[in-house]
């Protein structure tokens, strides 16, 4: 596990909060990956005279380390919330608009009003004017971090208890991510009604329905 030294720091909100700007919300994204299930955006503002120490990019950390920093860290927040875009949204609106519409979601549930909201990397998709974009900002910035965990374990719990109406899918393992046993449970039995099933890949597979041809912006990164 990475060291205190290395792990992500308070430098860019203490800077903003030295310029006047109150509210510095951190945004980060989960789920635009995964196959099933909904696309989640944390956002969290954190509070000036209080620490929790450990936070780290919700990749670099393991499932149990998650959900115990989980409990530490939703009550330290001043505030939080985490937005969802179902699956059949993704497949609807496309992931650029839903990768918005979850942020959009998100910012509209925290009961503060942001004056700064710092996003993971290059891609401003917030578009409110506020926003700065930070490259690797899940592990340098302490607020985007603590995003992250909190959309991760929220997304994943949520993908565990889809795992009991959707059995032989591994979802409580994989959380709707691509891998050989989902993808095998895929081959054998087709999507669930929680698959986005616009991915390509849908149409060599048994099921009955047609595949949903999202649409897609011209900004939009591509996975691929």
């Amino acid at each position: 596990m990475a060291s205190r030294r290395a792990g992500p720091t308070l430098s860019v909100e203490k800077e903003l909060w030295d310029a006047g700007h109150d509210v510095v919300v951190g945004i980060d994204e989960v789920g635009r990956g995964a196959w099933a299930g909904p696309l989640s955006v944390g956002a969290a503002v954190l509070p000036r005279d209080r620490r929790v120490y450990g936070v780290r990019d919700s990749k670099q950390l393991s499932e149990l380390r998650r959900e115990a920093l989980f409990d530490r860290i939703a009550p330290w927040c001043r505030s939080w919330a985490v937005g969802h875009v179902s699956h059949a949204e993704c497949d609807e609106l496309g992931m650029s608009a839903a990768q918005r519409l979850a942020a959009r979601r998100a910012l509209e549930a925290l009961d503060l009003a942001p004056d700064v909201v710092l996003v993971d990397g290059s891609w401003d998709f917030i578009g409110q004017g506020t926003t700065r974009t930070i490259v690797k900002g899940d592990a340098r910035c302490l607020s985007i971090a603590t995003a992250s965990v909190l959309a991760k374990v929220t997304r994943d719990r949520m993908m565990r208890s889809s795992a009991e109406d959707h059995p032989g899918y591994d979802f409580e393992h994989n959380k709707g991510y691509p891998c050989p046993r989902h993808q095998l449970a895929l081959r054998g039995y087709g999507p669930t009604a929680i698959h986005r099933r616009s991915w390509a890949f849908m149409d060599s597979l048994p099921w009955t329905g047609h595949r949903v041809r999202a649409v897609r912006s011209s900004d939009e990164p591509t996975l691929f």
